[in-house]
């Protein structure tokens, strides 16, 4: 690890660190702290124990297998080593507590994280970013406490001022000493990477727990009890300081922070692709454009100004239908380049863009070349989304928080016509339907009327949103009724399938009399499907099925008295069993007379007689059970090969769940998008419906996994366009500076 990282730093420090003894304040904080956090790592490890196991029960390779399940024993070894040495290195940042970061970051470090990071290798730089991405996040999310204990602390240790503070619950450290602990472990970056995912979620995301407790503590003991923070004199930074110290209570929450984990995710990823965006330039010799005296920087209002001037950007308005046609790829940077060529300057420096505005403009042009490699999105829709391209870039000019704040007004739009227009098939007729009709015209009302008032996007949504709940209302009733209707039917189907197998295998084996076998085959059989279709409430299947078994026994002779005498106590109930059961299914009242009547004589003839019902011969058994041919046909073999081949496709159709999107393609070349809305296992049955909630097919799991082999089954994703989007840039990034 570079020593950049502040790996090499904590060591040195903690061998400098003294063993002189610590304010009794700080030493409770330290004893609460130290056990804290060791029993949020004992989660963080138990999670990273079931991913690796997970990872290794879908593993694709024996090879791939192998390495999780080595992991797995590697940390399991290891893991109590790890935990001593962290909570080491946290006891020791209170005997000898590091000096803190600032809480908000100014640009000149920024720059020099970015530009450290071209000196690590590439596992190292993934490490690093993880471990960036990771203390920015905590350090947005807890500045309140963090700010008022970094005060308190600065006060209580002797030595420090608020020039140069303390902090020794400050994330960067806490995260340093974990990335530190864990260099003993023996695995590979994507496992490394795995472990501090989880200390993310599990410890770093719950300091705010341990950050209240302390600042607790040492407002009991009289440390700056009523928190007044006023900012410093510095006219760069003061004004935001007060800013925030204005928003922090007095219990150290900030105000207002609904939502602050998604924030701070959001934000985290953005300044994780700004740093690798400034790795690309650092690793080209792109020198910053603030410091090179031949050029003017342009940006915010006269940059967006300029956008509003791209020639041909309103050739679309008056279209009637904007989705004709291929998606269309604008090249952005060439658009803004060409802008810059065409400004006037009056002191005669080149115009040129800062490097936020240039990573902006990088990233916009990234976004959309996902959106327009999307298959998830249908290419109607898809086509209308790329007529968006020049009015995101003026958004995001105009409002640098599309990119670090989830629930900006402009994504959320392009969020919802991605996941309204998943379902919208090619087949379907756009002219007729109200949801592309939606789509369509609020694409024509950004391009017709936005001009920069960034709220055009966020009364858009409003109104897309509350059309989609009227038409989800609709579709979810029609799909209620389909997903009953269905459940029904093949219930009603598996039912009856289990009375003729049950029936068949009874009757099969004797020469029953003619009346028997009417009554039981064209009688019975139906008191015999109600009562499973009833089974789970009333319990009555087996006692139908034990009315077939006492009818065949009592036509079989009984020459003992035993066995006459319990004749003689079966058949009455059974009789009045059998009425009863076919008057409860609405049997012909006269053909039950009857019915009963020949089945009365027969039972009194075999018992009088004490004659046999006649056997079927084995020869006769072995014909019917036997299949027709004992050899297997060319398609039989066949299917056995590819029933062994679909495996693992089995184990992806496991994996689909109620209300997941999937793309069947027909063997004419046709396709259609439906959805899975119910799964009945005791059939096998997967049910598939279209946006409107209607049935359009239904597979066995068996079945959509040899769709899914031969390439005619695709499942769709459906998480949010632009955060699916910004990951595929991150891994787009990572390969680039690989």
């Amino acid at each position: 690890m570079n020593k950049q990282s502040g790996i090499h730093y904590l060591r040195e420090h903690r061998e400098a660190a003294s063993n002189r003894p610590v304010p009794a304040e700080v030493a409770r904080i330290r004893d609460t702290v130290v056990a804290g956090l060791g029993d949020l790592l004992q989660g963080a490890f138990d999670a990273v124990d079931d991913s690796l196991f997970e990872l290794a029960n879908n593993a694709r390779s024996n090879n791939e297998q192998n390495r999780y399940f080595e992991a797995m024993r590697e940390i399991r070894i290891k893991r109590k080593g790890v935990e001593r040495h962290f909570q080491n290195a946290v006891s020791q940042f209170f005997a000898n507590p590091p000096h803190a970061g600032q809480l908000h970051s100014e640009e000149p470090q920024q720059q020099a994280s970015a530009d450290s990071l071209t000196l690590l290798g590439n596992d190292d730089l993934e490490e690093q970013v993880a471990l960036n991405a990771m203390t920015s996040k905590a350090k947005a999310h807890f500045q309140g406490s963090l700010l008022q204990l970094q005060t308190r602390f600065t006060k209580v240790y002797p030595g420090t001022t608020e020039d140069n503070p303390v902090n020794p619950m400050a994330p960067e450290h806490l995260c340093s000493a974990f990335t530190e602990a864990i260099q003993a472990l023996d695995i590979q970056i994507r496992e490394r990477l795995i472990l501090l995912k989880q200390f993310d979620r599990y410890v770093v995301s719950n300091l705010g727990m341990l950050l209240d407790e302390a600042n607790r503590i040492l407002i009991q003991a009289g440390v700056i009890p009523n928190f007044r923070y006023q900012g410093k004199s510095n006219p760069s930074q003061g004004a935001e300081d007060v800013k925030t110290a204005r928003s922090v209570s007095p219990e150290g929450e900030l105000q207002g922070s609904a939502g602050g984990d998604a924030l701070a995710e959001d934000s985290a990823l953005f300044e994780q692709i700004r740093q690798m965006l400034a790795v690309q330039r650092n690793s080209a010799g792109v020198a910053p454009r603030s410091s090179d005296p031949s050029l003017r920087v342009i940006g915010g209002r006269e940059l967006a100004d300029m956008l509003n001037s791209i020639p041909g950007q309103n050739s679309w308005q008056n279209v009637d239908d904007l989705s004709t046609g291929e998606p269309v790829t604008i090249d952005l940077r060439q658009v803004v380049q060409q802008l810059l060529s065409q400004t006037e300057t009056q002191d005669g420096r080149q115009p040129a863009l800062n490097e936020v505005d240039e990573d902006l403009i990088n990233l916009v042009s990234m976004l959309f070349e996902f959106i327009l490699d999307d298959y998830n999105l249908s290419a109607p829709v898809q086509v209308l989304i790329s007529r968006l391209q020049i009015p995101i870039l003026k958004v995001v000019i105009k409002d640098k928080n599309f990119f670090s704040k989830s629930n900006h007004p402009a994504r959320k739009l392009l969020n919802s016509l991605a996941r309204a227009g998943i379902g919208w098939s090619n087949s379907d007729e756009k002219t007729r339907d109200k949801l592309y009709g939606q789509i369509h015209n609020v694409v024509q009302r950004i391009l017709n009327e936005f001009d920069g008032d960034i709220g055009l996007f966020e009364t858009l949504n409003q109104e897309f949103e509350q059309f989609l709940e009227r038409e989800n209302r609709k579709s979810t009733l029609v799909e209620q009724r389909t997903r009953e209707s269905e459940r029904g039917r093949i219930k009603s189907q598996k039912a009856q399938e289990a009375v003729d197998r049950l029936l068949r295998e009874k009757v099969a084996r004797y020469r029953l009399p003619d009346p028997v076998h009417d009554i039981l085959i064209n009688g019975w059989s139906r008191v015999m499907f109600l009562a499973y279709l009833r089974d789970d409430s009333e319990h009555r299947w087996h006692e139908t099925a034990k009315v077939v078994d006492d009818l065949i026994w009592c036509l079989h002779p009984h020459e003992e008295d035993e066995e006459r005498d319990q004749w003689v106590r079966v058949v009455p109930g059974m009789l009045k069993t059998l009425r009863a059961g076919l008057e409860e299914v609405s049997y012909n009242a006269t053909r039950l007379d009857h019915m009963m009547g020949q089945l009365k004589h027969e039972l009194a003839e075999a018992f009088r007689t004490n004659a046999a019902i006649e056997a079927r011969k084995d020869s006769e058994l072995d014909k019917e059970e036997e299949p027709p041919t004992l050899h297997k046909t060319a398609v039989e073999r066949q299917q056995e090969l590819e029933d062994a081949a679909i495996a693992e496709f089995v184990t992806k159709i496991d994996r689909l769940e109620i209300g997941n999107w999937v793309e069947f393609r027909l063997v004419n070349g046709a396709s259609f998008r439906c959805k899975l809305s119910a799964v009945i296992d005791e059939a096998d049955c997967f049910v598939f419906v279209n946006r409107m909630g209607l049935k359009v097919i239904e597979k066995t799991r068996v079945e959509l996994a040899h769709e899914m082999r031969r390439g005619r089954l695709t499942m769709l994703e459906q998480g949010a366009l632009i955060d699916r989007a910004l990951n595929a840039v991150v891994g787009s990034l990572r390969t680039k500076t690989a």
